[in-house]
This record gives structure tokens, sequence and C-alpha cells, in this order.
């Protein structure tokens, strides 16, 4: 194996870097051990062994290339950090054990007591607890705006405020934020922006290039895309990740384990190929649903109809993978939509082979009060469908014969 790894940054770049995302998703950060197999191998180890303790004492100074704890360096976890590291177009990353320990410490590892972060109200659950609820109590001060209102992001930035953060398309509502205006609004406040760039994937957008500071996936969702296993992923500047990261991840631990970020390796190998046949479905689907009559409100950022249109044609390279629409008779019509689905089941998840539907009003934001629910769009009536892999037509008869029952 290779030793020009260092114990701060992933694998080496990649010769196949100048090739265009497609190759890079197959080839990227490959280092192969003296047997020259032809997957990624896997290294099961927690810990690694020194020639010298002269040796050990230059590794642990970061004097000598190599690896020394699998916490924070490992050769198959360096490999999927640099596949993703090419394909995000960013200087560093590191991943973590799952997509909410990436939100998690890309927002909180930078802070201290005192300082003021900015975000928008459309987010998953869980990212809303981070900033509304887990930094407060640490001295960090949130708060929390319209992302679709420009004025409102700068009305809320101080002297002290350090971060912004956003999702954009936004979870579940999928709403397209202006990336590149709230990163000009955070850099003229000496601020920096970070995009949870999960519902667009790297397929279809690229926050850095529209002046984003740092980018974090959830990698359970499409990245990996089957159902099997967490991870998540930070991605900025090298200065970035070695200033505020990489020395957070290695004294508290939130790490990817090598046997899932094997697995993720393995699911960048198809993530072009899966996102786009989804995205596909997902728009086959959305121009079905629009024309329903059981069907009160349908949004799909690929359509000429969604609210910001023009700023999807601007921003993304394509729509989504995922359709929102709302279900005439509230929570009792939409329950009974997905529990006559046959193909489509019931799930939290996003982003499968495998096509999922969400009630997000009693599941990812249940926590929050009926008010801020319905200020984000987000109705009793309202469902998330993650197009999968199946057959577009197969998925659209089991959508109407499910809307018959509603």
């Amino acid at each position: 194996m290779s030793k020009s790894t260092t114990s701060t940054s992933a694998a080496p770049a990649s010769p196949t870097a100048r090739y265009r995302p497609e190759t890079r998703l197959v080839h990227s950060g490959t280092i192969r051990s003296e047997f020259g197999e032809t997957s990624e191998a896997l290294f099961l180890t927690q810990g690694y062994v020194y020639d010298s303790a002269e040796q050990c004492e230059a590794r642990f100074k970061g004097e000598d290339p190599g690896y020394i704890y699998s916490r924070y360096s490992n050769p198959t976890i360096a490999m999927f950090e640099r596949r993703m590291i090419e394909l995000e177009g960013a200087e560093a990353g590191r991943s973590t054990a799952t997509g909410m320990a990436a939100v998690t410490t890309a927002i909180l590892a930078p802070l201290k007591a005192g300082d003021h972060v900015v975000a928008a109200k459309a987010m998953f659950g869980s990212c809303r607890y981070v900033v509304e609820d887990l930094l407060p109590r640490y001295g960090i001060q949130s708060t929390l705006v319209d992302g679709l209102d420009l004025d409102q992001w700068q009305r809320a930035m101080r002297p002290n405020t350090k971060s912004l953060f956003l999702e954009s398309p936004t979870n579940p509502t999928l709403d397209v934020l202006d990336i590149g205006a709230i990163a000009e609004i955070a850099h003229r406040g000496g601020a920096r922006l970070i995009v949870d760039n999960v519902f667009a994937t790297p397929i279809w957008q690229s926050p850095l290039e529209l002046g984003a500071d740092v980018v974090v996936y959830s990698a359970t969702k499409h990245i990996d895309g089957q159902g099997r296993c967490l991870g998540g992923m930070i991605l900025s500047s090298e200065a970035f990740i070695a200033e505020h990261i990489h020395t957070f991840m290695r004294q508290t631990g939130p790490s990817i384990s090598p046997f899932n970020a094997w697995v993720l390796l393995k699911g960048l190998e198809t993530l072009a190929v899966r996102v786009r046949a989804q995205t596909e479905t997902a728009a086959i689907i959305a121009e079905v649903l629009a024309q329903h009559p059981k069907i009160s409100r349908l949004i799909y950022p690929g359509r000429a109809d969604h609210p910001q249109a023009a700023l999807v044609k601007k921003q993304m390279r394509a729509g989504s993978t995922l359709v929102g629409f709302e279900v005439k008779g509230g929570k009792a019509a939409a329950f009974r939509t997905l529990n006559a689905l046959k193909l489509a089941r019931i799930s939290n998840n996003l982003g499968d082979a495998k096509s999922l539907v969400t009630h997000p009003a009693t599941t990812t934001h249940q926590r929050l009060a009926p008010e801020a629910r319905a200020e984000l769009g987000i109705s009793e009536g309202f469902i998330r469908y993650s197009a999968g892999l199946e057959h577009a037509d197969d998925l659209i008869e089991d959508l109407q014969a499910a809307l018959e029952k509603a």
C-alpha cells in the first residue's frame, strides 16, 4: 500500500481528476496494494504498526506520511474521501459516520461561544434541531430566516455572524434557494456559507462553484442509494478542513467505518447512472400527478411551474429525484394513499434504488409546531416521493391506483 497519504488528508490527487464526473466516479482516488486488486481493497483495521519508534514519533508529528489510527485515517476511507473531493471539485474533505454527523461537525466545529449562525427555516428536522436547540446550549446564537427572501438573510447578519446554513432544494418542499446570492451576503459579512446538497446530489448541482464555502452530504442517501449503510461527507478548502474539521474529528470521533466507506465507494461507481434514471422517472411522475384531480399541489424542480423555475435553470443541471405533492383531504387522505401503495414503500429515507414515500408532517418534521410546518408549506396532506429505479409506468400505475383510495 502506498504511504503517500498523510494522516490529515485523503488519498493523493488522482490522474483521473481531469476527466468528466462519470469517469471520476469509477476511478478517482483508487490506491492498490501489492496484490493489484480490481475492486478497492477493504482495510478493516483499527491501527497500524511502525518500523521503528522514530518512525512512530515522526508519524505523530506529521513529518512521516502514512496512517496512525482508523478513527481519523484509513486507506479505504481515504479512497472514498478522495473520490468525493474530485467529484465535487473541492480541495479537501472528511467523511463521517452519518449525514447528521457531517452537518453537526461542519456547523459546530468552527464556532465558539458568542458566535452567531443564520439558517434557512426550511430544512431537515434534525438540522433544525442542531441550529435552533443545540447551538444555543453552547452559547452560540442562531437566527432562522425565510431562505427565499434575500433581504431576510441580509437583515439577520450581525458582526458576530460566522456561518450561514441552507439546503437547496429544501427538505421536503423542494424550494430552490439562490446559493450564489446568499454566498455573497455571507462573504460581505465575513461569514462562510455551508450548503446541504443532498437533494440535488453532486450530479445536478455544484455549490462550491456557485460560491459556497462548505458542502455537506448524507452519503446514506443517493451516494449509497441501495439502503445498505450510513455515512456523511464534508467538503471544503484545505484550510477549512485542516483548521476546523480534522482536529475536531480526530479528538471527538464522529468517524465513518472502513466498511461503510468501502460500500459508499462502490455506490459512487453507479451514482451518475442511478441519479439520471431516477430524475427522468421523477419528472414523468410529476407530469402525471400535476394533472391528477386528487392532487392540490405539485412541486418538482424540473417543471416550468416550479416557483423558482428560473433559478433552477441557472443553478442546477437538472431537476431532482424527488417529487412533492399534496393530496386533497389532508392527513387521512394522505395516509390512505400511502397505505394503498404496492411498489413505493413507506420510509423516511430517500435516494434509494427502491421508490420511497414519506409523510413529513408526522415523521421528518413532526417535532415542529403545526404553525411552523404550515409556514414551510408542510401540510397534513403533503407527501414526499423519492423515485427509484423501477419502470416509470409501473410506479405511475401504482400511484394512480393508490390515489383512488384517497
